[in-house]
């Protein structure tokens, strides 16, 4: 997989990408993220890439020609099967969504900033919009590395057991179960005895009624759906 990261700040996203499992899955060669600075596109001697708004209105809009330049180039390299926008009005980060955008082969994740980007930038070049959460950061970046996080880690090879990631929460709707390891017993707290019967049917059964059970508690709108 390839992503290609389009922002005005990116020191802020290459640290996530320079450590942990990230930083694994580039080194093996199971993905290649490319930054690529914004104002590297503009014609002016400010590198501007934003100005006022029409109709007026407080905030200023990202302009539409270095997004498209930027774009531009790097579609007549290659085909992508995504050019994503992190904005706080997109479809909302869920774990189908993060399963499905990790089977491409490459993908354009555009981080806007201020107002946000022209709209005409939405209506040529978008082909999905994202965000995670219902609230507003200072930029995509975050997004971003979030979104390429909830990505990379399911890519064959990334992660150590290739079925850890079949086990987290929301892969069926359902949070995940509670989870022990040594000590046996702390300050009077024990394991459950069941995860010591070798019964793995059994435990699987345990598993999968303590899943459902707390997310009834915590999140039982997953359960409507």
């Amino acid at each position: 997989m390839r992503i290609d990261i389009i922002t005005v700040l990116p020191e802020l996203l290459k640290s996530p990408f320079e450590a942990s499992i990230l930083k694994r899955a580039i080194e093996a060669n199971l993905v290649e993220v490319h930054f690529h600075n914004l104002r590297d596109y503009t014609t002016d001697n400010y590198k501007t890439i934003d100005d006022y708004q029409f109709g007026g209105g407080a905030g200023m809009v990202m302009l539409v020609e270095p997004i498209d330049k930027c774009i531009t180039k790097l579609k007549a390299e290659r085909e992508y099967d995504d050019i994503i926008y992190m904005t706080p009005d997109g479809e909302t980060l869920k774990q189908g969504l993060a399963n499905t955008l990790s089977l491409s082969e490459n993908i354009i994740i555009l981080c806007g900033h201020y107002k946000g980007v022209d709209q005409r930038v939405r209506d040529l070049f978008i082909t999905k919009e994202i965000s995670i959460g219902d609230y507003v950061l200072s930029g995509g970046e975050l997004g971003a590395a979030v979104l390429c996080d909830s990505i990379i880690r399911l890519i064959p090879g990334v992660l150590g057991n290739e079925t850890s990631a079949l086990t987290d929460s929301f892969q069926d709707n359902l949070l995940a179960p509670p989870i022990y390891t040594r000590p046996r017993e702390y300050k009077g707290l024990k394991v459950p005895e069941i995860l010591f019967s070798g019964n793995f049917p059994e435990i699987e059964k345990w598993r999968e009624n303590q899943a459902f059970e707390h997310t009834k508690e915590r999140r039982p709108d997953l359960l409507e759906d």
